[in-house]
């Protein structure tokens, strides 16, 4: 499938996320930013440094509406490269409350949007990904997503490719 062409948006500091997460800062991956992304449905993607910060994660609504107000995003992805089965890449909790999903087990717009990232800033060491994603643990409604995905350039500006 040929994904959007994904568009980069406005940057969060930890400090901005961490109560809307209901995280310590310290959960939250510096070496990576918090950004929106877009593919079609723009999201907000957070790094985090383990599968126990993923876990701990409790939206705010609050600061959630209050964010999402003031942002394009429609929803909010936050991922770990710890996982609970050894086979798979990431492990990935997408909220959307926004549009009345408290917690979707399993979309692809999001997860085009988290390819896009993780090419983007070589997330996995490489511009190519080919990863299996598992979320919807923490709801009982577990799924695995493959995502597969390269950087082109094209006029100079960043593509990717999705299947």
């Amino acid at each position: 499938m040929q994904q959007n062409e994904p568009t980069f948006g406005q940057t969060f500091s930890n400090a901005q996320l961490s109560k809307l997460l209901g995280i310590p800062e310290q959960y939250m991956d510096t070496r990576y930013p918090i950004q929106e992304v877009e593919t079609g449905l723009p999201v907000i993607i957070v790094p985090l440094i383990s599968l126990h910060a993923v876990k701990k994660v409790r939206i705010e609504k609050e600061h959630y509406y209050r964010l999402i107000e003031q942002t394009n995003a429609k929803g909010i992805l936050v991922f770990s490269p710890e996982t609970y089965h050894e086979e798979n890449d990431l492990n990935v909790r997408d909220f959307a409350d926004y549009d009345g999903i408290p917690e979707d087990p399993a979309t692809g717009s999001s997860n085009g949007c988290l390819a896009a990232y993780l090419v983007k800033y070589r997330y996995l060491g490489t511009d190519r990904i080919d990863v299996r994603v598992e979320q919807g643990y923490e709801i009982g409604r577990s799924s695995l997503l493959f995502l597969r995905a390269f950087q082109k350039k094209i006029n100079q500006r960043l593509g990717w490719r999705k299947g």
